[in-house]
């Protein structure tokens, strides 16, 4: 297929870092024009120098680095955003990143690398890998990527970007569609670019955050912890600008340390906690044993948050374990626009950092703390030879998890200056209606029926269905979900797509060669996604040959071999040795010969000197089982020493150390002794006695349940009389006795063997209102005789029931 040619005009003098045309209007060059280029330059040179039409001071597009930095941390990660102001939008682009003052013709002239985020909207060229384009040509007005800064050294980077409009090309070399970004100083104290600007967003906004953890042997090999690998359980919050929970440049709390050390969440939720005017929503999520597993095995955690005007700001972390004191997680992740709305979608790769309080170079480093404690900062592939994600190039470390922060509720009067879209209804919708595979191993469904037209015919927000049906439950105590699913829509052509745009998929993988030797055909194939809604036929192809060659140059009596495996490690551990390496035999020869072909490969190593004194040691132990069976102990291995101690002293470690942390001790239920049993309730007939004890220690992780804290027993003083006057007449006698006495008391004091006492004290208010509580009054001793020898001569306390009417 042949576009015609643009109106573009080659300048055979390099414009200065001069835009990079996408492929569509690379294909719009005719034959003659492409002549024109020195046959000795790559495509990536061509399209460099081929110049559109310029837009100076033209703002309708724009091409943004996520929170506007003007400076970059190399080897750190960030969105970078080419967009179209409504009700413009662009067919096409192209992204390309060059080092300033370089034009662009050399590889070593690009900087940083680019990361797809979504295959259905971006990939790089085909003839220019270094360059991000479109993946199917239709209208947008939105597209994002992850650009990965480059290792430190670089300089100044220009990011440059092409819109195609039709079949117009509108680019920039200074203004909206160029950014330039300087290396950050290295002396930088990881302190924040810019200062947090308050939020005029209005109402509230739920989010959801998803953790995706990519650490693995796989991806980070070097000294992979295989047996303790997890991720700890993750703990933050939605917060104001007034608290920061950790950030870079800063020192860590001993809540963060705890995370940091020992994968402890506790101290950490309790610092937010108190924090209470400043935080929204504490944000809590399961820990993950081991640290990978594939999504179809085990769902990602998540998590939900809310925040509101003040407190739209988003941190967390989580613990790399085992590690000395390494995490991840975003620091005061801004979630309020400019223009006063809510972050639709936030998707940022993570790589480790270091909290400053334990000095360990290795995954299973000894403790080791850091004194003083140092500044939180990220780690670099130079810090130490012995660390995993060293690299003696300085490139940028591998990312080791992702999280996805993405809206799924609004709440309020909402004040955003920019209309919705749709994605906007989209991320609004209850999370009932998204279309995520949730469905239990248990439950066995038929397949998705087809979507059903749009409940709107307009273009308001509506709904389309789809059904399918339950056919087994395996498991009767597991619910399945919902057989329906519904999904947002709007009417017909009110789309941003094209009628007549045809969406394909990509490709599928190359079939294997038609032939086992020589020069053969293979093919691949695509699909429709969506043929065009305005009726046009598909003409895209769906399928495309070329040729192959396999082990060209064979014969009979060649065989075919694998590739090679990898380098087996080095015979010796230090100074000289030899490694191999290994294939195996595909296919042998067709004449039934034996294979020539060399199955093994064979090389000198080098590692690092040899000491004059050999120390050679076993490898380490495995690790001991905690010191306790719950709560903070301690492990221990060994290794030993295999070379003849006469040789001479060896001062490495032979035993390490370390802290564990098993799940909390349970804490059983403590309380006080029983008191005294109180007086009868009744001066007369049958009553109740009561004792009480009070509750020390609530029960804790599972510990033993408090027993009862009130006791009581039946009395009897003695029987009332049936004459009602008399008993009156005996109780008045009996009161007027008592206050007799205590008037006694109150003047004189009691006269004890061998001490005066002071009078009893009020009764004190009863300890319940009802239900039966306890009243004390207490007697103090007011004078003792020199020749006192009694034990009786002491303190003295009553109690009494009171209250015991029920409540």
């Amino acid at each position: 297929m042949r576009l015609s040619p643009a109106p573009l005009k080659l300048s055979r003098t390099p414009a200065l870092l001069a835009l990079a045309l996408p492929l569509a209007a690379a294909l719009a060059f005719s034959d003659e024009t492409l002549d024109k280029v020195p046959k000795s330059e790559g495509y990536c040179s061509r399209i460099l120098r081929a110049q559109g039409t310029r837009r100076e001071g033209y703002t309708e597009f724009s091409l943004r680095v996520e929170g506007d930095p003007d400076f970059y941390k190399p080897g750190t990660s960030y969105r970078v955003t080419l967009s179209a102001a409504p009700p413009s939008y662009f067919r096409g682009f192209t992204l390309i990143a060059l080092k300033e003052n370089r034009e662009g013709d050399k590889e070593e002239d690009h900087a940083g690398t680019f990361q797809i985020i979504d295959e259905e909207e971006t990939q790089f060229m085909s003839n220019c890998p270094v360059a991000v384009t479109e993946s199917t040509p239709r209208r947008r007005t939105r597209i994002q990527v992850f650009w990965i800064a480059p290792p430190a050294g670089t300089g100044c980077v220009i990011l440059k970007a092409s819109i195609v409009q039709k079949r117009i090309i509108y680019f920039q070399d200074e203004g909206s569609l160029t950014k330039k970004l300087c290396e950050q100083d290295s002396t930088f104290d990881g302190v924040t670019d810019k200062p947090i600007l308050d939020c005029c967003a209005c109402g509230t906004a739920k989010y959801r955050l998803t953790f995706y953890g990519n650490w693995s042997e796989k991806t980070h090999p070097k000294d992979y912890p295989r047996r303790a690998n997890h991720w700890s359980a993750i703990i933050g919050g939605s917060h104001s600008k007034n608290y920061v929970l950790w950030e870079y440049g800063g020192y860590a709390s001993e809540g963060v340390k705890q995370v940091a050390e020992l994968g402890s969440p506790v101290k950490m939720e309790e610092e937010i906690r108190q924090q209470s005017d400043e935080v929204l929503t504490v944000i809590k999520a399961k820990a993950q044993w081991p640290a990978w597993q594939p999504l179809n095995v085990r769902a990602a955690p998540s998590a939900e948050f809310s925040v509101d005007r003040t407190r739209h700001l988003m941190s967390f972390l989580t613990m790399m374990g085992p590690s000395p004191d390494w995490n991840v997680g975003l620091s005061a992740e801004d979630l309020c626009t400019k223009e006063c709305g809510w972050v639709q979608k936030v998707v940022q790769d993570l790589i480790p950092w270091d909290a400053g309080t334990d000095s360990g170079v290795t995954y299973e480093s000894p403790n080791k703390p850091t004194i003083p404690q140092e500044k939180i900062r990220p780690l670099t592939s130079l810090d130490h030879p012995q660390s995993p994600f060293y690299d003696p190039e300085g490139g940028s470390i591998t990312q080791v998890a992702r999280v996805v922060i993405e809206r799924i509720a609004r709440k309020g009067e909402q004040c955003n200056i920019v209309p919705d879209n749709v994605d906007d209804i989209v991320a609004d919708l209850a999370p009932e209606e998204k279309d995520e595979d949730d469905t239990p191993e248990t439950c066995i469904y038929s397949n998705w029926s087809p979507w059903s037209a749009c409940s709107s015919s307009t273009c308001d927000k509506g709904k389309r269905m789809r059904q399918r049906m339950l056919k087994a439950q395996l498991d009767l105590s597991v619910p399945c979900p919902d057989t329906q699913d519904f999904q947002p829509c709007m009417g017909p052509g009110c789309s941003d797509e094209d009628g007549s745009t045809c969406t394909m998929s990509e490709w599928i993988t190359w079939s294997p060669c038609s032939i086992s030797c020589g020069m053969g055909m293979r093919s691949r194939e695509r699909y429709v996604k969506q043929f065009p809604e305005d009726g046009s036929v598909c003409t895209l192809p769906t399928e495309e040959t070329e040729k192959c060659t396999v082990n060209e140059e064979c014969s009979p009596s060649s065989c075919l071999m694998t590739e090679w495996g990898e380098w087996d490690e080095c015979s010796a551990t230090c100074g000289m040795g030899m490694k191999k390496r290994h294939r195996m035999i595909k296919m042998s020869p067709a004449d039934g010969s034996m294979c020539k072909a060399e199955t093994s490969q064979a090389e000198k190593c080098m590692m690092p000197e040899c000491h004059t004194i050999p120390c050679l040691l076993s490898p380490w132990s495995e690790w001991s089982d905690c010191s306790v069976t719950c709560g903070k102990g301690m492990r221990t291995r060994q290794r030993m020493l295999k070379s003849l101690a006469e040789l001479g002293d060896c001062n490495e470690d032979l035993e390490q150390v370390e802290k564990c942390m098993l799940p909390e001790c349970p804490i059983d239920c403590e309380l006080t002794e029983w008191s005294q049993w109180s007086e009868c309730n009744k001066s007369c007939g049958k009553g109740h006695v009561i004792r009480t004890r009070m509750i020390q220690m609530e029960p804790q992780f599972g510990g033993a349940p408090c027993p009862e804290t009130v006791q009581r027993k039946k009395c009897r003083i003695r029987k009332c009389l049936r004459n009602p006057s008399i008993q009156k007449l005996r109780w008045r006698e009996a009161r007027e006795s008592r206050r007799s006495e205590q008037l006694k008391e109150e003047s004189e004091g009691e006269q004890f063997p061998g001490c005066r006492m002071r009078p009893w004290t009020a009764w004190s208010e009863c300890t319940k209102l009802c239900g039966g509580g306890i009243q004390e009054r207490y007697m103090t001793v007011k004078k003792r005789f020199k020749s006192s020898q009694f034990t009786s001569c002491k303190d003295k306390k009553e109690i009494r029931a009171c209250n015991v009417h029920p409540c």
